[in-house]
């Protein structure tokens, strides 16, 4: 390993974080774009070198000031980790090099370096996240990305995004409040932070009442976070109301995170040391995760607005990814954490074509839809072809995740392994009315005014939304990235690989 190998944990973070006061004082705004897309682009890159290590199997660690763990800061990087480090830096990037036109739209010159300063500390809080290895640095970094994440969500021009931000930003204190209360507890009960030491330490006080305290705080917080089913209100509102591009990134990364925070807590440092942690983590979250895939995707059938109908979707697909999870065998979590990559393919791809669609209709209603595909005939095709993968189509990322789901269903066996697999299809077949009516407005139905010309997206970003298409192709017939990312990742959350 070279020298600077070895630093690519805290490079991961140090590099956003870095550049972000700068950006504040870049002028015009497009230099502030430009020095983002680079710095979100480099991010992308010590992506790519820590997954490299990943796909060994390897766990790269790093001691902040070469204090050794558990005294010193530690950032450690597995499969698990890397994996959804390519989901957030390969979204910004995607976000924001499509995103030009859009912004210039949607935010005035003068506030987009301060947009930008925020989207960079987005990208270094859920960075930190996912290279931490310490309960309370995961907190700190929770914070920062969900304060900015508020500004990005605020800054566009609609003012409707305001209440959707206060409702966001009371939600998601509430989650971060009982995740630090939890902790608390749980350094009151083992004297420390590192997640590996506090393993080590439950085995003691697994059983006391403190310690399953904590775990309910710790469980409910992060699920209001990663807006599992019931607790997703505030995710909608905060994706519909939100510019463009910066859906683009929410929507492929943010609930995913918290995600990774809640499995690797549960399966790394409890499920060692609490006899009964399996059958209890499934009893709790495998319900809520079917009435995620199921309810969320009855409220998509009939939802009149893109973003909204999207954005429902997505609490749908935290249900896949939970369904999955809860069934804690090697097959259902590796199914769980290879939808966590082939939704962000697939959401991402909706999100972008839905920024090409914005720049050029009235507004997103499905009613202004109609004849869109007359007037942009190739970013309608994207979208169909993101919408394939989100259905799970064959030849597309988001069957192969829901191939394994239904594996790893059957070898649950009996009449719930059956009734699994009839959730998983039921939610597909809902999938699919949901996607054809955004189809069949843009395709079928006739608009008041015959359009006169084909007038496209902008070309950046008609072609980087194509890119989000193809790698959803792609991924599909070679999965073998997520795949091997998800299996490691798999093995290591349960206990399996070093």
């Amino acid at each position: 390993m070279s020298s600077i190998d070895a630093h690519l944990p805290v490079l991961q973070v140090v590099v956003p974080l870095l550049v972000a006061p700068l950006v504040t004082i870049l002028r015009p705004s497009g230099l502030a774009w430009a020095a983002t897309t680079a710095t979100s682009f480099m991010a992308l890159m010590i992506a790519v070198g820590l997954t490299a290590g990943a796909l060994e199997g390897d766990i790269q660690r790093y001691e902040v000031g070469a204090w050794a763990a558990p005294y010193g800061i530690e950032l450690a990087v597995d499969s698990f980790g890397a994996l959804l480090l390519l989901i957030l830096t390969g979204a910004s990037t995607f976000a924001l090099l499509a995103g030009k036109a859009s912004l210039d739209q949607q935010i005035e010159s003068g506030r987009q370096p301060l947009f930008f300063s925020a989207w960079l500390l987005v990208l270094a809080g859920l960075a930190g996240i996912l290279v931490s290895a310490d309960a309370f640095n995961i907190f700190v970094f929770m914070e920062i990305s969900s304060l900015a994440s508020y500004v990005l969500i605020a800054g566009g021009p609609d003012r409707r995004a305001l209440p959707a931000v206060f409702k966001y930003l009371m939600m998601g204190t509430i989650g971060a409040t009982f995740y630090l209360i939890g902790i608390g507890l749980i350094y009151m009960m083992t004297g420390t932070l590192n997640l590996a030491d506090i393993q080590v330490r439950l085995v003691d006080v697994a059983g006391l009442r403190p310690v399953v305290v904590a775990i309910g705080f710790i469980t409910v917080g992060l699920g209001l976070k990663a807006a599992v089913f019931p607790l997703h209100v505030w995710l909608p509102n905060a994706y519909n109301f939100a510019p463009h591009a910066a859906t683009v990134l929410l929507a492929a990364c943010a609930a995913k995170v918290s995600l990774y925070v809640l499995l690797t807590f549960d399966f790394v440092v409890l499920q060692p040391v609490l006899p009964e942690h399996d059958p209890h983590f499934g009893a709790f979250l495998m319900p809520l995760a079917v009435l995620g895939i199921l309810a969320a995707s009855a409220v998509a059938l009939f939802e009149p607005n893109l973003k909204r109908l999207l954005a429902f979707s997505s609490v749908a697909q935290i249900g896949y990814i939970l369904l999955g999870a809860s069934m804690v065998s090697l097959p259902g979590v590796t199914a769980s954490l290879m939808h966590m990559f082939n939704h962000a393919l697939a959401k991402g791809a909706l999100f972008l074509a839905v920024m090409c669609l914005a720049t050029r209709l009235p507004s997103l209603e499905l009613d202004d839809l109609a004849g869109a595909a007359k007037r942009m005939p190739w970013t309608m095709a994207a979208f169909v072809v993101g919408g394939l993968s989100l259905i799970g189509i064959p030849g597309t990322a988001g069957f192969t995740s829901k191939w394994y789901l239904i594996s790893a269903s059957l070898e649950v066996g009996g009449a719930g392994g059956w009734l699994l697999i009839g959730v998983i299809v039921t939610g597909s077949l809902m999938a699919v009315v949901y996607i054809w009516r955004v189809v069949e407005a843009a395709w079928f139905r006739v608009p008041l005014a015959e359009p006169t010309e084909v007038r496209e997206a902008p070309a950046l970003m008609l072609s980087v939304t194509w890119l989000a298409a193809a790698a959803n192709v792609y991924f599909g017939l070679s999965p073998w990235l997520q795949t091997t990312l998800a299996s490691n990742g798999a093995r290591m959350l349960l206990g399996e690989a070093p």
